[in-house]
């Protein structure tokens, strides 16, 4: 038995030669998913596509918004534009002063060669060809069971997490980073902000949508995603505040149902924290106003698509 399964990454990439910059072309898979070989993928999705058809009749989905006012972003300044040299754009969040949450794709062009890291910048706020911050990077850290060769490997997913340092601390108050948490349910509301095709420069918010389905590493949603999405953060609101559950990292369409694929950050996040640290040679404490036993289990403190060439 087979069934075919429409994957797309959701990163912006660069021109090609005698176009403009950015040049929006669909880095698209079609795997064919064959029982025998990736039963419980089968499983996965057929639960899935369950979850779809009631989700649809049961929860309505929120329109994707754009936040076109400073009033309207004010709440979510520490979102921005990652810029990648001539490769294109993703979309970051900051966890920390010095530190941006993203999707390992998103550093590789078509080829498979990575995006130098002074080639990168992290745009904080950026909105209608200003940014609340510019921040160069000092260095970025890929999950290390992340590998971009093997076109349809819909696995990859599950680790497609990668985090920027900057070169310099984002010290503006105005600029909050924002905590992170594991804990995801099915059928969680959670809501996403992205910088996407035809809306690059300014994000767009879907106040609510959901958690379709779930696989170890991968959450299965139904949030509106687009190429430039890559590495946008899924919120969920705990405590009053917006935490981060999931990072975007694809598009796909499932037997005509349209969904997006977050990677889950569960251990996957401090093994990056720890690859940060190791190359630092000392021990950061990140300060976000949660602890770090926080961003690293998702434990919080009481009270309190990228598009490519």
């Amino acid at each position: 038995m087979r069934a075919e399964l429409r994957f797309c990454e959701v990163s912006v990439l660069g021109p090609k030669r005698g176009q403009s910059w950015p040049h929006f072309r669909p880095n698209c898979y079609l795997v064919r998913v064959k029982t025998g070989i990736s039963g419980r993928l089968m499983r996965f999705l057929a639960t899935l596509i369950t979850a779809v058809m009631l989700t649809t009749t049961a929860q309505a989905e929120g329109a994707l918004r754009t936040l076109t006012s400073l009033d309207a972003t004010k709440a979510w300044q520490g979102v921005g534009r990652i810029n990648l040299g001539k490769s294109g754009f993703c979309t970051g969040t900051l966890i920390a002063p010095d530190l941006v949450l993203t999707a390992a794709h998103c550093f590789y062009d078509n080829k498979g060669v990575r995006t130098r890291d002074t080639e990168i910048e992290f745009l904080a706020g950026w909105q209608h060809g200003r940014a609340s911050a510019y921040r160069g990077v000092k260095r970025s850290v890929i999950h290390p069971d992340y590998v971009y060769k093997g076109r349809g490997n819909v696995d990859k997913v599950s680790s497609d997490l990668a985090l920027i340092q900057l070169d310099q601390p984002i010290k503006n108050t105005a600029i909050r980073p924002f905590e992170t948490a594991t804990q995801v349910d099915r059928g969680q509301e959670v809501q996403v902000i992205s910088y996407a095709k035809n809306r690059e420069d300014v994000p767009s918010i879907q106040d609510t949508c959901n958690v379709l389905a779930r696989d170890p590493g991968v959450y299965v949603t139904s949030c509106d995603v687009d190429f430039g999405s890559s590495g946008a953060p899924i919120f969920a609101i705990q405590n009053g505040a917006p935490v981060i559950l999931s990072v975007v990292s694809a598009k796909a369409e499932w037997r005509n149902q349209k969904v997006a694929l977050g990677v889950g950050l569960d251990q996957r996040l401090s093994v990056l924290l720890s690859e940060i640290e190791y190359n630092d040679g000392v021990f950061r404490r990140v300060d976000t106003g949660a602890s770090r036993v926080a961003l690293q289990t998702g434990i919080q403190p009481s009270g309190a698509l990228f598009i490519k060439p």
